[in-house]
């Protein structure tokens, strides 16, 4: 058995693979982008969110994970390794600022000028402010995630000083977080549509963000089983822990979901419900069924199977099943806001019933998640092969790997 815990060699072919994806999806971007230049940024941002969303959701359950210990520990290194994609990641956050003026309507000073919503919402949604703010998070999240691998790394290097101080920057750090992914989600989500408001948006960006997440650390660590040193070391037990986890996410997405559906109902709120009749008309409410059943219920039944979670190359399906359904999920989000021809309808007048907008799929909402998630996954197993699959100065790794489930 390798006890150094050293990455395999097959790492090198799936970055490889990723990496020559991605080129091809970037290339298809920048034709679609010359093509048609609106719908580019608006696949760019959908595609975007979803891969933000899995670093995010990582670098959260990272910080959890050393706050409460636990044997699912031992994915550490995969939770770490995506967290270490986040400055790859703010640089692809550039096509979004190039495209602020497609996007978002508060971008134009006449739309502004002859809405009194837009007009009451200008000190917040103008562009230096949107900037400052997002250049706030993504150095928040960057020097979060420096400052806790750099202390794991030193973990290792057998320096037991540290395990307090990643408890308490872990403490700090999910409140850092909660807080810069709520406005995230209402600068670069809600403000498409300035007219609309949600209290439980945040909630719902960090809830998809700890799914996506956990999908992907089952996706990755199952490529990893099969080869020393995982092979010997991980237990069905483990993935029975994090399989637990993602079926308690999926409900909490759903929780969310149904809570913000039925308050926007029961308040009945001229602001609120063109939102959600967007949703509900022109096609859009076939997607919306298909969520329901198949982000939530289908899901929550499969995986109440315990021999499912305990069974890595059955749970991996289920896990790429759900990343497929977050990227659906902010599809549903993003996509009713804008017309066939990727404008943004408040640009039509301001309000749903004045243009509705119909089903609609573009070859670019394909190229944009090859091309995004191709060059994320390269860096994802470039950071993930730098160091050793489990986390050696751990003091809890030898009960994590010697856990066989349960309490």
């Amino acid at each position: 058995m390798d006890t150094t815990f050293n990455p395999p060699a097959e790492l090198e072919q799936h970055r490889s693979r990723a990496l020559k994806a991605g080129a091809v999806g970037l290339v298809l971007c920048v034709a679609g982008a010359a093509l048609d230049r609106d719908h580019f940024f608006r696949s760019w941002l959908t595609a975007y969110m979803v891969v933000l969303g899995i670093a995010l959701g990582s670098t959260a359950l990272m910080m959890i994970q050393h706050l409460s210990g636990g044997a699912w520990g031992v994915f550490r290194r995969v939770f770490e390794a995506s967290s270490r994609t986040l400055p790859l990641l703010a640089v692809l956050f550039i096509p979004v600022v190039l495209g602020v003026g497609s996007l978002y309507p508060w971008a134009h000073a006449d739309l502004v000028s002859a809405d009194k919503v837009l007009s009451h919402r200008q000190a917040y949604l103008n562009l230096p402010f949107w900037l400052g703010r997002a250049m706030i998070y993504f150095a928040g999240w960057v020097t979060l995630s420096m400052v806790i691998n750099r202390l794991s790394k030193a973990q290792d290097d057998g320096d037991i000083s540290v395990n307090m101080r990643l408890q308490k920057v872990s403490g700090a750090g999910l409140v850092f977080y909660a807080l810069t992914v709520t406005f995230a989600g209402i600068d670069w989500i809600m403000a498409l549509n300035p007219h609309w408001y949600s209290t439980l948006f945040g909630f719902l960006m960090m809830g998809g963000q700890g799914l996506a997440a956990l999908a992907f650390t089952i996706i990755a660590s199952s490529l990893l089983v099969g080869k020393e040193p995982m092979n010997h070391l991980l237990k069905p037990s483990h993935f029975h822990d994090l399989g637990k986890l993602m079926f308690a996410f999926v409900m909490l997405w759903a929780y969310f979901n149904f809570s913000q559906f039925l308050l926007t109902y029961a308040a009945n709120l001229v602001e609120e419900v063109p939102y959600m009749l967007a949703r509900l008309h022109g096609g859009w409410q076939v997607l919306a069924l298909f969520l329901v059943v198949f982000h939530f219920a289908v899901p929550w039944l499969v995986l109440l199977n315990r021999d499912l979670k305990r069974t890595p190359s059955k749970l991996v399906v289920v896990a790429v099943w759900l990343l497929v359904m977050r990227y659906l999920d902010f599809y549903m989000m993003i996509a009713p806001e804008f017309s066939s021809t990727g404008q943004n309808l408040a640009f039509a007048g301001g309000e749903h019933g004045a243009a509705a907008s119909h089903f609609f799929f573009h070859w670019l909402d394909l190229a944009a998640p090859l091309g995004i998630g191709g060059i994320w996954l390269w860096m994802f197993f470039t950071q993930l092969a730098q160091r050793p699959l489990f986390a050696v100065g751990d003091p809890y790794l030898r009960e994590s790997l010697e856990s066989t489930g349960g309490h």
